[in-house]
């Protein structure tokens, strides 16, 4: 199987092409299509070939737990859109976190992270990694201060979202990079939020980049997935051999339905932000609807520096109903909107966090983030606005 592109000619593409275009490795059979290899192992055409396989003389693939094509074309696809080196594909965006974060991060080692996390985050944060020795303190990441103070006592790791889930809270990605590198630190970031195509953390200082490639890479409900993208040095020598024992693999037939999701990634992407957009504008005046928060709503306390750091704002928003009774009884009477825990779907979703995605923090850790208990997380997808805006409209009513 060989590369049709080598890699110079896929940095000079545009992003569009690179969507369509990059890791494109075809078989002898020349196929249109990306193809998919189901194979959990490898034959050599001697024992010396094997043996220089597993001796890393060559680049022979060995065990679909450690490389397959398929995914090699996922993470190759998804290292061009994101301009990183690297970058490893895995099961899930949680075994996406964990892989980073804890191949890193040792017994001694002190992790500085926003408060603002998902909650699966916020327990490998401040439960898994303090279990094998590491020290974390939670900052609120939108204060520069604060970053400041807890990274004056030094620190291995940063790890933050931007934009947060669900608070939608934008972080200065830029300063808290420079805070972080001044204090010896690598800097982690959770872009799921945003994806690739809306927001470039490793241009604004970031050194890792973390993605649920379920959310918005897939897109459509089909499949899991996850990856962690960063400097080849970082991919070989700290992710890699985790992944390598541990086993967090990526099907082969979930990164092929990842790498077609990325042919039409920016297309449903840029849809979606329109469609949030224009729909948190539309409920800030509606009765019945208290708080909405979106990046790009003028009323959002981090809206210039959202407009700074990203090229849409996102697919996300957020409503206060008042009370968790409210919500319930707005959400069942959706008759178009899904209720759902997922995002960056091409169906709009809703989820009530507190009961939901952030229930394991409890009531005081929610409130210390601002998710009150009438808040309603929509996802918004490709539907008809105006249709959306009925729908919402007729369960408030």
């Amino acid at each position: 199987m060989v590369s049709r592109y080598d890699k110079a000619t896929v940095e000079g593409w545009n992003e569009a092409t690179k969507l369509v275009r990059s890791g494109v490795n075809r078989s002898g059979f020349d196929e249109t299509s990306e193809a998919l290899y189901l194979s959990s192992g490898y034959v050599y055409s001697s024992a010396a070939e094997a043996e220089a396989a597993f001796a890393g003389e060559n680049d022979h693939y060995i065990y679909s737990r450690y490389a397959n094509p398929t995914v090699a074309m996922f993470e190759q696809r998804l290292a061009a859109i994101e301009g990183a080196e690297a970058c490893r594909g895995v099961a899930s965006g949680m075994a996406a976190v964990f892989a980073a974060l804890g191949s890193y991060i040792g017994c001694g080692d002190r992790l500085v992270s926003s408060r603002a996390l998902f909650g699966s985050c916020h327990v490998i944060a401040t439960e898994i990694l303090p279990r094998f020795g590491a020290e974390t303190e939670l900052v609120d990441g939108r204060s520069l201060d604060a970053w400041e103070k807890a990274l004056s006592k030094g620190a291995k790791a940063v790890f933050l979202e931007s934009p947060s889930n669900p608070t939608l809270e934008i972080i200065d990605i830029e300063a808290v990079s420079r805070l972080a590198h001044d204090a010896g630190a690598l800097v982690f970031i959770d872009n799921v939020f945003a994806s690739p195509v809306l927001q470039r953390p490793l241009e604004l200082g970031a050194d890792v980049v973390i993605y649920s490639a379920t959310k918005h890479i897939d897109g459509q409900g089909r499949t899991l997935g996850g990856a962690v993208l960063g400097s080849q040095e970082f991919i070989d020598e700290s992710v890699m051999p985790m992944l390598r024992h541990t086993g967090p693999s990526l099907s082969p037939f979930n990164a092929w339905v990842l790498v077609k999701g990325m042919e039409t990634l920016r297309l449903r992407v840029d849809a979606m932000s329109r469609n949030a957009h224009q729909l948190a504008q539309q409920l800030e005046d509606t009765l019945g609807v208290g708080h909405v928060s979106y990046p790009f709503l003028e009323s959002h306390p981090q809206f210039e520096l959202a407009q700074k750091q990203m090229s849409a704002g996102g697919t996300v928003l957020t409503m206060d109903l008042g009370s968790k009774e409210r919500a319930f009884e707005v959400v069942d009477k959706f008759k178009i909107i899904d209720i759902s825990n997922n995002i960056g779907d091409s169906k709009t979703l809703a989820t009530h966090p507190a009961t939901t995605t952030h229930r394991r923090l409890g009531p005081e850790a929610r409130a210390e983030v601002g998710i009150g208990p009438g808040m309603v997380r929509l996802s918004v997808g490709l539907e008809d606005v105006d249709d959306l805006f009925d729908d919402i409209s007729q369960a408030l009513a």
